[in-house]
């Protein structure tokens, strides 16, 4: 079993394949819970709107399939959207994930939130032991000091931005409008904030749970108000921006819940993986459908300004995962070298025990300390004499290392 990290993201994959391997967070424990005891000895999944991870020690042809099995989707269908990194791959991955330099407004810091829920999530489920835990530890820290250091995260355009942006390019001003949000969770919580800055006529938040939603709108201010999601048939034609992003893996808004004609702009964005809104609600007059794939371009604004930090934090990137691999063949020797203090201490028992002896029938003791230094010295040099007498001429690394564990001289070593 080794390190490994299964996935697709925004780069490698569309939303439609993006939204059948998504896990819900309803369903986000039970998926790691299954993965570590069936499959991998550790395991940890990230799943956004952008990307699906899975952190494993196992072998990834296996976890690829209970993936593919536990979505309902053929292995085949998948292969081509799926990258598969190897322990150092791994590493750097998880270290520019951390660092917003995989996503797709660079430098964005809610990634690094959504790694730690990740990782907190599977520490429940007990997926989280010696591998992964070092895996992200080391990435948290790093991704904090690569953040503070390069400056990657300043001057972001987030989501958040962009989308009030689109709303004011396309319907004006924000203050004459009607706003709702379906789901209350972390990312409309941050695109809601940009819009109640802006003071909307109105501003719902629909949501599974009343008080969740009534709780965002005592943060949020300016008379916003809470509704529960069933009665979103009812009231959806009231609005002019609706922004959805909820856990659910069905969607909330279809076609059949405009029965009558608009005659107003509607301007609609799903943000969530998989979809909230029916692909089929763009097929509606006067209603401006966007998903979480086409704020790609709304979002790179700025990139470019952000380029020489992004260069800098991938420099930085590479030599934290330096000292990390570096650290981590350091512990995998540790076993050695106890052994190695194990059989020295094995030998010093025993010449020490004889020397007792001796002493107890009366030897004298220089004559004692004579015998267990020359004993001591036997037993200490006879594996790497033994090694020496052994090695073949070619063998010259064998020569090399005892050479160099023993500070001996150059002239003294076989050639």
């Amino acid at each position: 079993m080794k390190l490994t990290v299964i996935g697709l993201n925004h780069q490698t994959a569309p939303l439609n394949i993006r939204e059948k391997l998504a896990f819900s967070a309803a369903n986000l424990s039970e998926a790691v819970r299954d993965l570590n005891v069936n499959v991998a000895a550790e395991a940890v999944i990230l799943s956004t709107c952008n990307r699906t991870e899975l952190y494993c020690v196992g072998d990834a042809d296996i976890i690829i399939d209970w993936w593919a099995n536990s979505r309902g989707v053929a292995v085949a269908d998948i292969r081509p959207y799926l990258y598969v990194l190897g322990c150092s791959e791994t590493i750097r991955h998880a270290f520019r994930v951390a660092c917003g330099l995989d996503s797709m407004v660079l430098g964005e810091p809610q990634i690094l939130g959504q790694m730690k829920e990740a990782v907190r999530i599977a520490r429940e489920q007990d997926g989280v032991s010696t591998w992964l835990n070092a895996l992200f530890q080391r990435t948290f820290a790093a991704a904090k000091e690569v953040r503070s250091l390069s400056g990657v995260g300043d001057n972001v355009v987030s989501m958040a931005s962009a989308a009030v942006r689109m709303v004011e390019q396309t319907l004006g001003d924000i203050g004459s409008l009607n706003v709702l949000f379906v789901g209350a969770g972390e990312m409309n919580e941050n695109v809601a904030t940009y819009f109640a800055a802006r003071q909307p006529k109105s501003l719902m938040i629909a949501n599974r749970t009343l008080t969740r939603a009534a709780h965002l709108c005592s943060k949020l201010g300016h008379g916003a108000q809470a509704c529960k999601l069933d009665v979103l048939p009812e009231i959806l034609t009231r609005y002019d921006v609706i922004i959805a992003c909820t856990g659910s893996e069905t969607p909330l808004i279809t076609a059949d819940m405009f029965q009558a004609a608009l005659g107003k702009p509607l301007f609609m964005l799903d943000l969530a993986v998989p979809r909230n809104i029916a692909a089929d609600v763009a097929d509606i007059d006067s209603v401006m459908l966007y998903t979480v794939d086409d704020m790609a371009e709304r979002v790179a604004s700025g990139k470019e300004a952000r380029a020489l930090a992004a260069a800098q934090a991938e420099t930085m990137v590479q030599e934290k995962v330096g000292e990390f691999v570096a650290w981590q063949q350091s512990r995998q020797r540790v076993p050695l070298i106890c052994a190695l203090r194990d059989e020295g201490e094995r030998a010093r028992q025993q010449v020490l025990n004889n020397a007792l002896r001796q002493l107890a029938k009366g030897t004298p003791p220089e004559e004692v300390l004579e015998r267990l230094s020359v004993q001591l010295t036997n037993k200490l040099l006879h594996s790497p004499t033994r090694a020496l007498n052994k090695a073949d001429t070619h063998d010259a690394h064998v020569v090399k290392a005892l050479a160099e564990v023993y500070h001996l001289q150059r002239s003294t070593t076989v050639n």
